[in-house]
């Protein structure tokens, strides 16, 4: 099964898979929803997903929160990852939800099939870029280590922001102007090393901090 929110990109993996033959593509899906609607009626034995991908809404669903609820609800299914994202912790934590194959969009289509064989054999497969992206990494274990980096100001917005506010409403409650808020998110996300809101959403989860209090770190 196959879910990409491109058009192209599932055309494309489509058709790497037909010409390489001893594959079957039982059903694609666009958006988290129609993603699980899907599973629900269709049995695959993998499942080949983007990380981050809009719902109908055009809120991007946290990547990790679909894999936890596809690991849950079909254990059975051998799920590759697809993803941009570069930030270490995310991939980590990608992995140890029980991920079997992940790679990088910029590897080749090629790679992705042979990614696709090792899951349907039960075996892990990890892109060389990825690999590579672990191994440069500081080697910080998995923590609250990064936040130290964060003003008290950048770590009280992005508090907020995770736990469902608007930059406005958090303007609004902190006193502050809009453009000073949207300022301090966006260069708390550098520090962090995040680029988009799902990449954020999905480092907070990464580092369990939905549940802890960031300011403390």
């Amino acid at each position: 099964m196959l879910a990409d929110d491109h058009p192209f990109v599932l055309l494309g993996i489509r058709a790497t898979l037909m010409a390489q033959g001893g594959f079957t593509v039982v059903g694609e899906a666009t958006s988290p929803s129609s993603l699980v609607q899907l599973m629900e009626k269709t049995p695959c034995d993998v499942l080949v997903t983007d990380l981050t991908m809009p719902d109908s809404s055009g809120d991007s669903d946290d990547g990790l929160r679909l894999i936890r609820r596809i690991r849950t609800r079909w254990p059975e299914v051998r799920i590759v990852v697809l993803t941009s994202l570069t930030n270490a912790a995310i991939l980590r934590s990608i992995m140890s939800d029980g991920v079997i194959g992940m790679l990088n969009k910029s590897e080749s289509m090629d790679e992705l099939a042979s990614a696709i064989r090792s899951a349907g054999m039960s075996r892990s497969y990890v892109s060389r870029s990825i690999l590579q992206t672990l191994a440069d990494a500081s080697g910080e274990p998995l923590g609250m280590s990064p936040m130290r980096h964060l003003s008290p100001r950048q770590a009280e917005v992005i508090r907020m922001f995770v736990r469902g506010k608007s930059i406005s409403e958090i303007a609004r409650e902190l006193g502050r102007d809009v453009r000073t808020v949207s300022r301090q998110k966006r260069d708390a996300m550098a520090k962090l090393g995040v680029s988009n809101d799902p990449g954020l959403f999905a480092f907070v989860r990464a580092y369990g901090l939905v549940q802890r209090h960031i300011a403390d770190c």
